[in-house]
């Protein structure tokens, strides 16, 4: 307490902090009365949690009131999970704002007509969805992958589109014809080139999601390509990893002699 405060003077000090509140007792008390929590009556008036706790402690909710005081948590417990939502769902869409617009810098950094850029990311993606053995191959449920593929096959290749031959799987509720027409549309693909269907019987009497549309499968018959993007994105990942190990033991020799000094040479016998 500041000494300079006399006791006359402490007393009114004390008179005035009591009545800088006092006048709102009665409508905190009434508000109360009518269900409004204490937070609610807080932000309504700008009473000290203390001294509303000393005001409304005395007083005893009936069922009327208590059925008030938790509807108007329920709506608010409702209110606050919107406003969460909408700030998570701006702060994902600003993330991926974020991302595109660093994926749209590396783009413009490529040159996408490059055969050895194009050869290099078909690799890459040929490593994990292409087929191993004996074919061309690539079986997705993307229409974008499968279009690279045909796309880079074509352009660095010169494999024309009527040497892809297509065949679908399919789950038990879904059309063929339907179906066949769909992935014929997207991939530009003649229909004389699909084969017949493979339906999985495991799926019969459940619902497919109409933007699931099975998976394509599409080869172009030649090994020698297959061969070659599979030394090419198996050595590609060897060099990387081996650069990278490398230039590691060469960090951790710089940190040790950062924290040891220099290693001292051998003495000289005389």
């Amino acid at each position: 307490m500041d000494k300079s405060l006399s006791y006359p003077n402490f007393r009114l000090y004390n008179l005035y902090m009591i009545s800088r509140w006092f006048n709102l007792k009665g409508a905190a008390i009434a508000m109360r009365k009518r269900g409004a929590s204490f937070k609610r009556i807080e932000m309504r008036f700008g009473i000290p949690r203390s001294t509303l706790s000393g005001w409304l402690k005395p007083i005893r909710l009936n069922k009327k009131q208590k059925a008030i005081l938790l509807s108007n948590w329920k709506k608010a417990l409702v209110s606050s999970r919107a406003i969460a939502v909408a700030w998570h769902n701006q702060q994902k869409s600003n993330r991926l704002k974020s991302a595109e617009s660093e994926a749209q810098a590396v783009i413009k950094k490529m040159d996408s007509q490059d055969p050895i850029l194009l050869d290099l990311a078909l690799s890459m993606l040929y490593m994990g969805e292409g087929f191993k053995t004996n074919v061309t191959g690539m079986g997705n449920s993307d229409p974008m992958v499968l279009k690279f593929f045909i796309a880079v096959l074509s352009k660095n290749y010169n494999i024309p589109i009527k040497k892809f031959k297509c065949e679908l799987h399919l789950r038990a509720d879904q059309d063929p014809r339907k179906t066949r027409q769909w992935w014929s549309k997207q991939l530009k693909i003649p229909l004389s080139n699909f084969t017949s269907a493979s339906i999985d019987r495991r799926t019969v009497g459940s619902t497919t999601y109409p933007t699931y549309k099975g998976v394509c499968i599409v080869r172009c018959g030649s090994i020698a390509i297959q061969r070659k993007l599979m030394y090419l994105s198996k050595i590609f990942c060897q060099k990387v990893i081996e650069e990278w190990a490398l230039s590691s033991v060469v960090e951790r020799v710089f940190d040790v002699n950062e924290v040891e000094g220099p290693i001292p040479s051998a003495p000289t016998l005389k």
